[in-house]
């Protein structure tokens, strides 16, 4: 009788599971999104197909199926299956799991898998107790965590891990797992609700359900609308379809090239709350700062590489500020895009057939016979000389005079042009 209730219990309580919960995977074969851990072929697959799986961390951001990818592997296993979650477990917790192990390996030959959440939540004498079990192989650990490991996890612990990177669920994923809730839910929603939940779901899985699940029962029991999934983000849509992501970021780039950082700031924000992809944002910036800023201020190459560094190791919302920082910067830099002409012009003037031979004294000197054929003679080392340059030939013959980078007078480029000027004039003098 008192199995009866339990089933019963058990039964209720899963029908009254938040749908994230509820849509979780028996099988790596119903995993959404991950392809590059789960696709065919891929590593994780094989070892869980397989049924090696040895202890492993997934490591990624909140909602993207670390848990889900765990639970997964315990329906795809033959090894019994354990979880514990750092927040509310202990040493002793983990003692009877691994005396629970060692005895079902000695009785039955069954490994144990042992699935800690949080596992960044456990101090270093609570990781230590792990350590000697997942040594011998009495425990195969399955650690899940959204901080960094290198930070967060003992070293001697992570040595015998396997690092599995979760990433942010692409916008396909998301839209599949949209789907698979309004079928568990039995309803429908419209289209711009589904872009909507899809656009604010910022690669988090069990927010976009948890918002779905929210919009559905507003809207019950009718399909869910646009304004049924704006109340349940508690945001209102913002009109960003495709032409006005190419148009926003259109006037992004030109605000930052004509030095407006008031503008270059508001489109900023307008991309973010729109949900564009802050990498994609970050590699824009990159690109200006090459092309539009240049050498002007060859700092601010360096300032939107770290800004896309800030967003790998960050992740919004914090990186808006690194984003930002680095959108005025290059508002406020002076601007020039002679570097880019230069290559540009160089690139079509060799295809159109403007190429020479290398000069003889600075081809490859390292090998024997080269002397013997003139290659590497009569080159002049500038290092040698006191003014750190020499004058020689470097062009092929009949392009010496040809002039593809030719510096503004804007910032740090004056230096560059007045350095270049009194090198052309020593030239002339000799």
């Amino acid at each position: 009788m008192s199995d009866l209730f339990s089933a019963a219990a058990e039964e209720r309580l899963r029908e009254q599971a938040p749908l994230a919960a509820r849509l979780r995977p028996s099988s790596i074969d119903d995993v959404v999104g991950q392809e590059h851990l789960v696709g065919p072929g891929k590593p994780l697959r094989r070892l869980v197909e397989q049924d090696k799986l040895s202890s492993a961390i997934f490591w990624g951001p909140p909602g993207t199926g670390k848990t889900t990818l765990a639970l997964a592997v315990a329906g795809s296993t033959r090894r019994h299956f354990s979880q514990l979650s750092a927040v509310t477990a202990g040493v002793k917790d983990v003692r009877e799991v691994i005396d629970a192990a060692r005895q079902r390996l000695g009785m039955h030959g069954q490994g144990t898998i042992l699935f800690l959440d949080e596992i960044h939540r456990f101090s270093k004498a609570q990781q230590d107790a792990l350590l000697p079990a997942v040594e011998d192989g009495t425990l195969t650990l399955i650690g899940a965590t959204t901080e960094n490991p290198f930070f967060e996890v003992n070293a001697p612990l992570r040595s015998r891990s396997t690092l599995f990177r979760l990433e942010p669920l692409s916008a396909d994923a998301i839209v599949t797992l949209i789907r698979r809730g309004l079928q568990a839910l039995g309803t429908t929603a419209d289209d711009d609700a589904i872009d909507l939940l899809v656009d604010r779901a910022g690669g988090d899985g069990r927010q976009v359900l948890t918002s779905l699940e929210v919009a559905a029962a507003l809207a019950h029991p009718g399909s869910v609308s646009l304004a049924h999934a704006e109340a349940a983000l508690g945001t209102s849509a913002l009109r960003y379809g495709r032409d006005d992501h190419y148009d926003v970021v259109s006037a992004f780039i030109k605000s930052m090239r004509g030095s407006d950082p008031q503008a270059a700031v508001y489109y900023l924000g307008r991309m973010l709350e729109a949900g564009d992809d802050a990498r994609f944002i970050a590699r824009r910036m990159i690109i200006f700062a090459s092309e539009d800023v240049g050498l002007a201020d060859p700092t601010a190459l360096l300032i939107a590489v770290a800004a896309a560094q800030a967003v790998e190791h960050v992740g919004l919302p914090e990186a808006q500020l690194n984003l930002a920082q680095a959108a005025i910067h290059l508002a406020t830099a002076p601007k020039s895009n002679r570097a880019a002409t230069a290559i540009w012009t160089v690139r079509a003037d060799i295809r159109n057939g403007v190429v020479g031979e290398v000069p003889a004294h600075l081809r490859d000197g390292h090998y024997p016979g080269a002397a013997s054929l003139g290659h590497g003679v009569g080159y002049l080392y500038p290092h040698d000389d006191p003014r750190g340059w020499v004058e020689q030939q470097y062009l092929p013959e009949g392009l010496s005079s040809r002039l593809w980078y030719e510096p503004s007078d804007h910032g740090r480029e004056r230096d560059i042009a007045k350095r270049m000027n009194e090198r052309s004039n020593d030239r002339n003098e000799n």
